[in-house]
């Protein structure tokens, strides 16, 4: 489950935007940060986890694990940075590794039009991984080279360099799993007697917008409830079932929630609902999208529907996973 408001409440604020164009909400958590700050303490004796924009090459990332090396900064894993904070459950997920693997310090390498961004900020050790406003040191530059300079002055001014047995290339294989019970690709025929909990986000507009949606599709038992309720306290209620959401490209929501990721692919199809009538549409890998499914939760156990059913619009992507859920169930 995810705050919607955290996504929504963005768009809002950028008239004119559409979903597909706000591929770096990572960006937004990051400017959250406390940027003009110095490197937190014990960068080069502590352990690191990087994060990386998916546009950076291989080769890059080299070039970057051989600066942090020579530097001091033992970064002994890397992940593409939009996918810690693709849902809540996801973050969560990150947070639980994070902390298995000892984890003190978080880097974020951003890629842009302008250059590169490389930002370093304490683990905080919550599920959130970071909080907005704590302390953070950055550094920006149109050459990668000349920002890892940059880093690799400062640390090298501010610490002493206890890391010595730092990897000659960086670890990228990692595999964050957010679900914690069953895996299913159907859809959950107990909802038809079991209550479900939709979320509100603390915005009139969308909360209204979300409310009208089920009303008008979902013809089984629903209810909003406060944001933020804990799930304990949702089950807690009387509710079995709560609405979950991921944000993210499309490949890295397919691999978040273990869909099969094979081979590569440049787009994937996927089930949209328009006047009611079933229709495929073809959405390119990296174009961030909302995928919908309901999670019992006492168990864990996720169900995802028979059928890919993501798509740019949370409205849309909300109404082809109801439609879809009535066609398999045969729900009036």
């Amino acid at each position: 489950m995810f705050n919607l408001s955290i996504i929504f409440s963005l768009l809002l604020l950028i008239p004119g935007r559409s979903v597909a164009q706000l591929i770096t909400i990572e960006k937004e958590r990051i400017d959250q940060l406390q940027l003009d700050a110095g490197l937190p303490e014990k960068l080069l004796s502590t352990r690191t986890a990087g994060f990386y924009h998916y546009s950076i090459s291989d080769k890059e990332l080299k070039e970057v694990q051989f600066a942090f090396q020579k530097a001091g900064i033992d970064a002994i894993i890397y992940f593409e940075l939009d996918k810690p904070f693709a849902s809540k459950d996801v973050s969560k997920a990150f947070s639980d590794y994070l902390t298995k693997r000892e984890i003190t310090n978080l880097i974020f390498i951003e890629k842009g039009d302008e250059g590169y961004r490389i930002t370093i900020t304490p683990f905080s050790g919550k599920e959130d991984i970071m909080t907005p406003g704590q302390r953070a040191w950055s550094t920006s530059h149109r050459l990668l080279t000349e920002a890892l300079k940059s880093l690799g002055r400062t640390a090298s001014s501010a610490q002493k360099k206890e890391n010595l047995l730092i990897n000659d290339a960086p670890e990228t294989d990692a595999v964050i799993i957010p679900i914690l019970g069953k895996r299913n690709e159907f859809y959950a025929s107990d909802l038809t007697v079991d209550l479900l909990a939709i979320p509100k986000t603390g915005n009139e507009t969308i909360d209204r917008d979300l409310e009208e949606i089920f009303k008008n599709n979902y013809p089984l038992k629903f209810k909003m409830t406060d944001p933020g309720v804990a799930e304990k306290e949702l089950r807690r209620q009387g509710h079995l079932y709560v609405m979950c959401f991921v944000y993210s490209r499309g490949s890295v929501a397919r691999e978040l929630l273990g869909f099969d990721m094979g081979k590569s692919e440049s787009a994937f199809l996927s089930i949209t609902y328009a006047d009611g009538q079933q229709q495929l549409k073809n959405i390119p890998a990296n174009t961030p999208v909302f995928k919908f499914y309901f999670k019992h939760i006492d168990s864990g156990n996720v169900f995802l529907g028979t059928k890919w059913d993501a798509d740019t619009s949370w409205q849309q992507a909300l109404l082809n996973h109801i439609m879809g859920m009535k066609t398999e169930l045969r729900l009036n």
